[in-house]
């Protein structure tokens, strides 16, 4: 998500279709809320499936505290979930993510920081090894990256630092209602 599509020229030539029918393809997909149309910019994907897209544009303004909500009750049970049913493989998984969010943090970039702490929260539930849970999470996935930007802000101050070792410590030890509550008291923590 967030990448540009080709042009539609590139497109025509690609295909082999006419411009008007790459045009009416690429408004279809922007009233759909899959990509976003940029004059002077391009095109951008914003959703990779159309439940994503319909996500997108239904929760765009969405009241942050519910947003919250909702990520919560999700997350919660994704690292409860994730306590009794993770494998070594997504142990590592969930290791990796964490060091990358806690780089990310410490390099100070915030979308960076934002795209790894989503790449963690993701790790999680896809420990959690429920399909239904994951695929919910994942077209809820731009609803969720800006609650993360909204929450972490437009810098990464020292006090909205909220530390993530204590979920991943949880999941490793199968304790499913420490590895709740700890990814219960992240979210929301880092606002002001």
């Amino acid at each position: 998500m967030g990448s540009r599509i080709p042009t539609e020229a590139e497109l025509v030539d690609q295909l082999g279709v006419a411009r008007n029918t790459i045009r009416e393809a690429v408004r279809a997909l922007a009233h759909n809320g899959l990509v976003d149309i940029r004059q002077g910019s391009g095109t951008y994907v914003l959703a990779t499936s159309e439940l994503a897209g319909v996500m997108h544009r239904r929760f765009a303004d969405a009241d942050q505290d519910q947003v919250a909500e909702l990520r919560a009750t999700l997350e919660t049970s994704a690292a409860g979930f994730a306590a009794t049913r993770r494998t070594a493989r997504d142990l590592e998984l969930l290791e990796s993510a964490l060091a990358r969010r806690d780089a990310a943090w410490h390099a100070g970039d915030p979308e960076d920081f934002i795209q790894a702490d989503a790449a963690f929260h993701h790790a999680v539930v896809a420990a959690a090894h429920n399909d239904v849970l994951a695929a919910i999470y994942a077209d809820l996935g731009e609803v969720l990256l800006a609650h993360l930007r909204h929450d972490v802000g437009p810098d990464l101050l020292p006090h909205r630092w909220v530390p993530h070792a204590d979920i991943l410590d949880a999941i490793r030890a199968g304790d499913v209602e420490k590895a709740a509550e700890a990814a219960g008291r992240a979210i929301g923590r880092c606002k002001n």
